[in-house]
Order: structure tokens, then sequence, then C-alpha cells
């Protein structure tokens, strides 16, 4: 899909469809008043007609307009005025493109990205309205023998501006939100692949193509590595699987020299079984999204990448599949992390926190400035919030402050949840220093818990991504999530707060492939 930016002439441009915006009350749009003075009053007639009231996320598409030039006429609702913000405008944007492709049309022009978003600039409005309209018509299609024939048909988007002056601004901001789109659409990818393709290695080997694609470097530790190192929490998840497990370690170094990296550490369990606590029959294929967090890390280093953000960020992923089997770990097994504290493994499927603290304790020796896993930890945590957020856990309130403010700046949400140190009494034991489960109460909070014992050395967050990495029922696919709100953190990141990258953006009316 290709993607250019003009300044606001609608109704002028011959196209598929043109897109405007239509306010709850029936109040047009500053380009729906321009396209209705060139329909000469149709559009407000229809209004006034009752065709469309404006409610948010709703369209209307109309043929052959009178006086406009474009073949169709896409009016989609934006919500009470005094109400459109941040969401509004990416949910505006997200019907108008997903309505214009079930169209056919090839082409197209919005006149969205030039509305006010409450106090976000047009550099924010043109990254998010681009990385929406991507998003808006992903398919995953990898494993099919032939394409869907209602596949969509969109093939070029002009997103217009108010004036030449905001072109160069806009033309970054469509630079960044199409390299974000990338990198959501690849932990989305990676996320809705099955099992048997996407293994520990077929992680690493992704790795090894953005390292060589973007000049990354990269580790990738194997079995006997990992054993040498005394990451034995990790290999007791690998114990029952015939795929070997991987350490991938994909280093982005952009920023000063000298600077201390930002580390990401995502769970990579490709497919989780529960190993000898076997999980029931029912949606266990929904396990190969056991590996979101992974997605997620090498998601984010991609569109950092591309946006040649200067900033360094090292991805960690501890890769493994969690199966039953002769050799697989048993219920009552005690394991020494690479850390030396003991663990005993009182339930085999809560294998996500074993892997992570082996990693955890690798991370220290990259002397980080902060540390963020991130991992589909707890079904207690969609219990708590649901698809909406996901669960933060941080021991250092700058962090956690930082990730919250990227989370509501990328509306990709998170909530911060406690960290009392009495919610890990309950992984007290008998018979090692810790164990890896707790009963049920506040199951997120001593899954952190536990995870908090191997990260007290850097200022570390936790992101419990259970709830959001992926949807079930008919929509049923991976979301992506969390790649906005660690994108968005890594943005912030750049001294002076937010300033540009310098990278060579398209002037108005140059054209960027998504």
């Amino acid at each position: 899909m290709e993607f250019s930016i003009k300044p606001l002439t609608p109704g002028r441009n011959a196209c598929g469809c043109s897109v405007a915006g239509v306010y709850a009350g029936r109040k047009l749009s500053e380009a729906a008043v321009a396209l209705d003075r060139a329909a000469k009053g149709y559009l407000q007639r229809l209004l006034e007609r009752g065709d469309m009231e404006g409610k948010l996320g709703s369209t209307l598409l109309l043929h052959d307009v009178p006086g406009i030039a474009s073949a169709r006429l896409l009016l989609v609702g934006l919500g009470p005025q005094d109400e459109f913000g941040e969401k509004q405008f990416t949910r505006a944007v997200a019907a108008a493109v997903g309505a214009i492709a079930a169209t056919g049309t090839a082409d197209a022009e919005l006149h969205l990205a030039e509305l006010s978003a409450g106090r976000r600039d047009i550099e924010w409005r043109m990254m998010q309205a681009a990385c929406a309209a991507r998003v808006a018509v992903y398919r995953f299609e990898q494993m099919k023998s032939k394409p869907a024939k209602d596949a969509p048909a969109l093939r070029r988007v002009v997103l217009s501006v108010k004036s030449q002056k905001d072109a160069k601004t806009a033309a970054r901001g469509l630079a960044r939100g199409l390299a974000l789109a990338h990198g959501i659409g690849l932990a989305r990818d990676l996320g809705n692949l099955p099992g048997n393709v996407c293994t520990p290695s077929h992680l690493a080997d992704r790795a090894h193509e953005l390292a060589k694609h973007y000049r990354m470097k990269i580790q990738v530790l194997e079995r006997a590595d990992m054993a040498k190192l005394g990451m034995n929490t990790l290999l007791s998840v690998a114990a029952g699987s015939s795929q070997p497990p991987k350490l991938i370690v994909l280093e982005y170094r952009a920023g000063p020299k000298t600077g201390k990296p930002v580390v990401l550490v995502g769970k990579g369990v490709t497919f989780d079984t529960g190993g000898i606590s076997l999980k029931p029959a029912p949606e266990m294929d929904e396990m190969k999204y056991d590996m979101s967090g992974a997605g997620s890390v090498l998601g984010t280093l991609k569109a950092v990448a591309e946006m040649k953000l200067p900033v360094n960020v090292i991805g960690i992923i501890p890769a493994t599949e969690n199966m039953p089997g002769s050799r697989a770990t048993k219920p009552g097994d005690i394991i020494t992390s690479m850390s030396g504290q003991t663990v005993e493994i009182l339930n085999t499927d809560a294998e996500g926190r074993l892997v992570l603290c082996d990693a955890l304790t690798y991370a220290e020796r990259l002397k980080p400035r902060a540390v963020v896993d991130i991992a589909t930890l707890t079904g207690a945590c969609v219990i708590a919030l649901g698809g909406v957020r996901s669960g933060m856990f941080s021991s250092d309130d700058a962090l956690a402050q930082a990730l919250g403010a990227a989370g509501d700046s990328s509306l990709d949400l998170c909530w911060r949840m406690p960290l009392d140190d009495e919610y890990a009494e309950g992984l007290k034991t008998h018979f090692a220093d810790v164990a890896n489960v707790a009963g049920r109460a506040g199951g997120a909070i001593t899954a952190a818990k536990f995870l908090q014992r191997f990260a007290g050395k850097f200022p570390w967050a936790h992101l419990d991504i259970a709830g959001t990495a992926w949807k079930s029922g008919a929509a049923k696919g991976a979301t992506g999530r969390p790649v906005p709100l660690l994108v968005d953190f890594l943005l912030s990141q750049v001294q002076p707060a937010r300033a540009p990258a310098k990278t060579r953006t398209p002037k108005a009316g140059a054209r960027s492939r998504a």
C-alpha cells in the first residue's frame, strides 16, 4: 500500500473514494463542509433527511456525488465534537479504511489527519492515521493455499494536510506510522503462525533476518551455552520438547556509544501444553500465542530500526516449547536458576516465569538502564483487566510513569498493579528458596513478585499481556500489542524528549510504501 501527503483540496481530485468526517448532531467537519459546497448542499440535505447521525465509527457510502471528482464519497462518524480526541481519531480512521477496503476501490483520499484530536499535533495524527490505515487491512494468509477472493484491493492512500507548511512534519509522522505498522505486522504474523512453524528455531531465524537487514548485532545461545551459564530454569521448561531451545540476544545500538541500553525481555514459549501439568484441551490451540512477548520484542526492534531512532535497545528472547514427555520437569522438582536461587516447581504450567527469570539474570551483564519484560504470563491478569489494558508491574516509579504515559499516548493502554511485599508470602516453600506458584488469589501479582526476585539490580518493569496479545472468537488473531506502547516508550527516551530522529522524510506529494 502506497501513502502520500497532499494539501487539503476536498472533492477536486479524481480517485476511487474520498473520505470526510461528520460529528454527532449531523455537523460536518471542515473538509466535509468544502465537499458539501462543491456538491451544492447535497451532503447537508442527506444529513437533514436522517441518513447519518455522526455516531463514532459509523459510515455512509455515496456514489457519484455531484460536483465531486471522486467516484465515491465516504462519510465517517466522529462522535460529539467536544469529545473528539485521540481514541476517537484512530477509531474513525480504522472504520473509514475498513469501509473503503470493502468497496474494492484501489485508491482513496482521506480528509481526516487534519482534524483536531485533543492536543495532538499533525505528526502524531499522521503517524496514527498511517498506522491505523495499514493495520485495518491486515490479513494473515501465509498458511492458505490460495488467497481469499475478497482481499482488499486498496493500494494507494492520500492523507491530506491543511497547508504546505505542515507537510514536512506530517511526512515524518507518516514514515513513523508506517514503521510502527510494520512492527505490529511482524508481531501479528509471528503470533498467528502455528506452533509447528513458529518454533524457537524459527524465532531465531527471523531475528537473524532483522539483524542482517538493519545491521544489528545478534547472538543465539544454544542448549549447551545455556547449560554452561547455569540457565537451568529455562532448560527445565525445554526438557520435554524435541525442539531445541534458543536464547536470542538482538542488539540495536544507534544511541550514544557509552549510553546504557534499554533491555526488552520477551517470553518466547512457542507452544505451551502446560507440560506435565497438562492444560485442558478446549482452546489449547491458542497457546501458540504464548510467544507474543517475543513477537512484540522483534516487532518493536523492527519499528525502531525503520525509524532510525537514536537509542540503544537490546532484545532478549528465551525461546522454547513446554511439552510433556519422559524427560519433562515434574511437579515437585527443584531447579537451581542462573542467579543461584533454587526454585521448587509446583506447577509446570507456570513456565513463563521460569524462562524469564534466567533471562532477567542474563540481562544484568548488559548493564541496562532499564529492563522491561513482556509476557503472556497469567490468566489471572485476564480476569483482572480483560482485554483492554495490559497489566504493568514495576519496582521503579519513574519507569512505571514512563510506561503508563507511553500507553496513554499510543492508545495501547496498561494499568499499574501493586507489588506489596505481602504478596510474596504465598511463594514460600519448605524445600527451596522459592516456589514457582502461590495460591489462586492475586495470581498475576504473585507471578510478578516471583520475577522481581531476579530483577533487583536495575530499574525493572513487567508487562503481563495475557489479555491483550490476542483475541478469541470471531476476531481471533494476534493484536501486535504492546508494540505501540514499547515504541512510544522508546520514542520518549530520545533526548530531548520525543525529538524527531534525523531521517530523510518524503516531501509533500511524495510516496511512501507500506
